[in-house]
């Protein structure tokens, strides 16, 4: 196909296949088995309908997510295709040391092994990158930065992706915990997609030293999933 009949800031086929697999909840990295916090929220009656589910995800997404993961896969894809690899071990280490749980830190580092261990298996990311990545026993965000770095998209339609495959994943957590129907998981997906675009945008105009994750609920929440007595995710 010849790349210069597409109309500009169009992403070539193979970049937007790559992307929306990415995004996937098919993709075998785990994610629908974590409901980062939720179903300790529901366990304590913090979420008990759609519209408090829909509120719950909408302010994770923008206070949380925009804040930590979506700031660092800004920084580290760059990163990655410009093989600053002090960079990313600086971006991952700052993943490692804010997830305040242990189920969150778990989290993190299981979906970046399974994550690597896709990409040894699929062309794109170099033999080289790869053993970095490894070597560096990276989180979800930093491998998700290196998968996304093999494709043509610009920065931006990368955190779009990473952002709506999460919410799937979390719509997703909450149909089952809550429980709600398929309808009510649908209109929630809805209002985090109209949120998706402004956050990934706060997300990109975000430097090192306004990067965080202060949530204290949150961490709360997850402290108590630990223990918690009847649960169908690990986190």
């Amino acid at each position: 196909m010849d790349m210069s009949a597409l109309p500009a800031g169009q992403l070539e086929p193979s970049s937007l296949l790559q992307l929306i697999w990415l995004a996937s909840p098919a993709l075998p990295v785990g994610g629908f088995s974590y409901s980062e916090g939720l179903e300790a929220a529901v366990e304590c009656g913090e979420v008990t309908t759609e519209s408090m589910a829909a509120r719950w995800l909408s302010d994770q997404l923008q206070l949380a997510l925009a804040r930590g993961d979506l700031a660092v896969i800004a920084q580290a894809i760059p990163a990655w295709r410009e093989g600053k690899l002090d960079r990313i071990g600086e971006l991952n280490a700052w993943v490692l040391q804010t997830r305040e749980t242990s189920e969150l830190r778990a989290q993190a580092e299981q979906m970046g092994r399974s994550l690597l261990e896709w990409l040894r298996n699929h062309e794109g990311a170099s033999l080289a990158h790869i053993e970095a990545c490894a070597r560096l026993q990276p989180t979800y965000p930093v491998a998700f930065a290196l998968a996304a770095s093999q494709t043509a998209a610009g920065v931006r339609d990368c955190l779009l992706a990473y952002a709506f495959g999460w919410a799937e994943n979390m719509m997703q957590a909450a149909i089952k915990s809550v429980p709600l129907g398929q309808s009510a998981g649908q209109r929630i997906l809805a209002r985090l997609s109209r949120d998706i675009p402004a956050t990934v945008e706060a997300a990109l105009r975000l430097p090192d030293s306004e990067r965080q994750a202060f949530s204290p609920m949150l961490a709360i929440l997850s402290a108590r999933h630990e223990t918690q007595y009847s649960r169908l995710f690990r986190s």
